[in-house]
This record gives C-alpha cells, structure tokens and sequence, in this order.
C-alpha cells in the first residue's frame, strides 16, 4: 500500500527537496563570506610568492636557505607583484613583471564573484560590500608590508602601496561583480547599444593586436634560438631562475612587441628599436631579450599589415551593427577608443626604472602608442563597415507622408520600402495613362462633332421640331415615301404630279 501510494503520488504537490531556494544568510555567515573575500586573495598571493622565492633559493647555488628570510622578501614581493614600485639600496625598481600582476587581478575578481554569489546578490549594490571588505584589504595590506620595510634594504612608498594595490583590487573586484550579478540598472538603461558593440570591438581588437606582438615575438626568439641558448648558464640553479625571471615578463615583452609592430617601436636604455628608426646598444643578458634584433631591416614595414588586418576584423564586425553607415562608423571610433586606452595602461604597467646603469629606463613611447594604435583601428575598420554594410535607401517622395505604409518609419523595412516606392510609381504611370486616353477621347468628339456641324449631319433627336409626334403610331411605316426631307437636297428634282 505504502509503495501504491508513492506511485500515485503528484510530485508538484509537495515540495522535492526541505531546502528552500532563497534562503538569505545569516549574520554570522555574511561575515564569514566577507572575511573570506578579504583575507583569502592576500595569503594565497603571498604564499604563491614565498613559494616562488623558496625555488630560486632552494635551487640556486652557494645560498643559505632561511625560511625567515623567505617571508620577510616575500612582502616586497607582493608589492612588486602588484606593480608597486621598489627601491633596493637607493636605486628604483620600476619594471616590474607584469604575469604576477594579472594573476593577482584573476584571483581577486573571481574570489568577488564567489562570494557575490554565496551571499546571494542579485545586483552590484547588493554586492557593495564584497568590494569594500576585497579593496579595503589590500590597500590596508600593502600599507602594512610598506611600514614594516622601513630600513631594510628593500623599501616602497607607503602611499603608493596603499593605493595602487588597493585600485587594482577595485577593478578586480567590480569586474567580477559584474560578472556575477550583471550592469547596474541604472547604467544598462542609459548606455547606448551601439557603443556597448564598439566595448566589445575594442577588447576584441585589443586581444587581437596582443596577439600579433606575441606572434613576433615568439618568431624573433625561435629565429634567435641559438642566441637565448647561450645566455643560460650550466648549473641548474642559475638557468631555473633565469627561467622564472623571464616567464615572469613574458607579458613586458609581448607588450613591447606590440608596440614594435605597430610603430612606435620601444627603448632600453640607448637602445631604441622603432618600424622606422633603429640605435642600437647594450641590452641585459636575460634569455627573454635574446631575440631583439642586432640591426634594422628593409623589410620590417610589411608587418604593418598585422595591425591593418586587426583594424579590418573590427570593422567586419561592426558592419550589421545598424542600417546607417554613419552610426557604424561612430560604433568604430568607440573601438578604436578602447584600443588606445588599452595600449596607454601596457605601456605605462610595462615600462619603468632599471636601476641607474646603463639599462635605466625600459620604455614604451605611451602616447604615440596610443594614438597610432587608435589610427590602425578607426581608419582599415570605419572604411570596412561602411563598404561592407549595407546602406539605408533613398529618403520617400513627398507623396509617401500621407501613406499609411510610412505612418511609424522607424517599423519599416527598407526592402518593404522600396517594394511600395514602385507600386507607388507604377500606380502614378496607370493614373497618367488613364488621362492621357480620356483627353484623347474628348478631342475625337470634339472633332467628330464640328465634322458634323459642317455637313449638317446634325443629330437628328436635336433638330427635332419641338411639336413632332411622340407616338410610335405616328412614325412612317417602311414603303411609305418620307416627302418632308426632299424638298431641302439640291441633287432630286421634285416630280410632274407633286407639282
């Protein structure tokens, strides 16, 4: 009976699971989720950097491990990690590798993600205060390690790393909050459709040109194998750190291979390498710099078809973004836009001092950077979505406004359009036709009856006299000779009896 009733049993009349679906957290889980969201990105960052200095201390030779002195560098390492500027025995340490930093912004906006959604928050204003516990943290951190290297040989400005740790950790944060609860209401309803499609564009061109300067410069280091080969030294040791180091500004130098092939070119120290220009000099003996080209060659402008092909796929994909060439146009120019800020922060994070030898300082020209890499995507991409998109018709006639096909011109199709615009025209040539046979009848009758008048064929209804007969009785029957008619034709002579 039991197992009877189970079986017949409606399953929507009770609920499948006791936990209920909406359930809010409570206090004491709020602010463990916060605690977690403030505290986990910072000892899983510095704990990744003490592991990563444990290697190279472990591995290098004539060291003397101390597992103290590991956690005291680890601090300046986290703060070089989050692009804070460093002085080592009076000397500024400004270039700094930029893959620790992308990895410390990845974990703290998926760690604002995670707990945007334990907490159950549907909007970024729910989820304020994940941003305030991640960011708060950081920069509170940061001020921390920054005071307590006061006086050894490793040092960084207090102010700086409070808040340049903390600004990251605010466009980490609100990225992944985003990510997790969607645009504000606000911001969605007010932002243009059309240069939400150019954001979109932009970071796909941005991604694009990245991946042109990776390609040259995984093609300049294969080509200079042997010269990157050299510059590691026997010993493991040595050669594992020479690795890491170069690992970790693998983005530097993808960073100033855009800016290579692009235009503007890069410098380290005397050395300036430019599409156009070339000054040769010292460089650091890294295996990340082996491929760097000794001299320019002639052939070098034809990688400029690289960026002019990134300007083409944004203006591809661009070109069904709107009827009127002028909006896709628009819609390119906010790509462009995207691009050149994108260009302006790797430059700016990729660059910086070197100490104060010969290799001081490592730079992309920020600013013609920016410009040219705007030019190389509103010029090949506003050319492409105007010609490959397709184009409003010509503006309706005057006659069309009192057309109720035309009432709402913001529902009609274009095809739908042009399609009425002839039956429109058609219908005029039919009407012009039609008047012009009508008039050309009226002048035949017209001629027919002067023709008429003349021969005095005159309609015989109208010459009628007024007292004849209208009964049908009266009429001459046929046989009987008509006498009334003769009298007035000059051809027939009357005869001797009528006389």
């Amino acid at each position: 009976m039991r197992i009877m009733d189970l079986l017949t049993r409606d399953p929507r009349e009770e609920p499948v699971s006791d936990l209920e679906p909406d359930l809010e957290p409570t206090g004491a889980a709020r602010v463990r989720v916060l605690l977690a969201a403030a505290l986990g990105p910072l000892v899983t960052g510095y704990a990744v950097v003490a592991t990563v200095l444990t290697l190279v201390t472990l591995t290098a030779e004539r060291t003397v491990f101390s597992g103290f002195g590991v956690l005291l560098a680890a601090g300046p390492g986290w703060l070089a990690a989050h692009q804070v500027r460093l002085g080592i025995g009076g000397h500024p340490l400004g270039l700094l590798p930029l893959l620790p930093t992308l990895g410390a912004v990845a974990l703290a906006a998926r760690t604002a993600s995670g707990a945007a959604q334990r907490l159950g928050c549907r909007s970024p204003r729910e989820a304020l205060p994940v941003f305030v516990a991640i960011t708060g943290a950081h920069a509170v951190f940061g001020l921390v390690i920054a005071l307590c290297a006061q006086g050894s040989p490793v040092t960084a400005n207090p102010l700086l790393a409070c808040a340049v740790p903390g600004l990251l950790a605010a466009v980490a944060s609100a990225v992944g909050i985003v990510w997790s609860c969607g645009l504000p209401d606000v911001v969605a309803e007010r932002l243009d459709p059309l240069a939400l499609r150019g954001l979109r564009a932009g970071a796909l061109g941005l991604a694009a040109l990245v991946a042109c300067g990776a390609a040259v410069f995984t093609v300049a280091t294969a080509v200079s194998w042997s010269t990157v080969a050299d510059m590691y030294e026997p010993g493991f040791g040595s050669s594992f750190g020479l690795f890491l180091l170069s690992l970790m500004y693998l983005p530097n130098a993808v960073t100033a291979s855009l800016s290579f092939v692009t235009g503007p070119g890069f410098s380290i120290g005397p050395l300036n390498v430019g599409m156009f220009g070339y000054h040769g000099g010292t460089v650091p003996g890294v295996p990340i710099l082996g491929g760097l080209p000794e001299h320019s060659s002639a052939w070098w402008p034809a990688l400029l078809v690289l960026p002019a092909a990134t300007g083409v796929l944004v203006g591809w994909s661009l070109r069904k973004v709107d009827a009127d060439p002028a909006q896709r146009i628009r819609t390119v120019a906010v790509a462009g836009a995207v691009v050149a800020l994108g260009c302006v922060v790797l430059g700016t994070l990729s660059g910086g001092r070197l100490g104060d030898g010969p290799f001081d300082p490592v730079s992309v020209p920020v600013g013609v950077a920016s410009v040219v890499g705007f030019c190389w995507i509103v010029i090949p991409g506003a050319f492409t979505a105007f010609f490959a998109g397709e184009h409003e018709p010509p503006a309706p006639p005057e006659a069309l406004e009192d057309n109720e096909a035309f009432e709402d011109a913001e529902d009609v199709d274009a095809d739908e359009a042009a399609e009425a615009l002839e039956e429109l025209e058609e219908s005029e040539e039919d009407d012009d036709a039609v008047d012009d046979e009508a008039a050309f009848n009226d002048e035949d009758a017209e001629f027919d009856a002067e023709a008429d008048a003349e021969l005095g064929l005159e309609d015989p209804a109208e010459d009628a006299p007024e007292d004849a007969p209208e009964d049908p009785e009266d009429a001459p029957e046929p046989g009987e000779a008509v006498t009334g008619g003769t009298e007035t034709c000059g051809d027939v002579e009357p005869g001797e009896a009528d006389r």
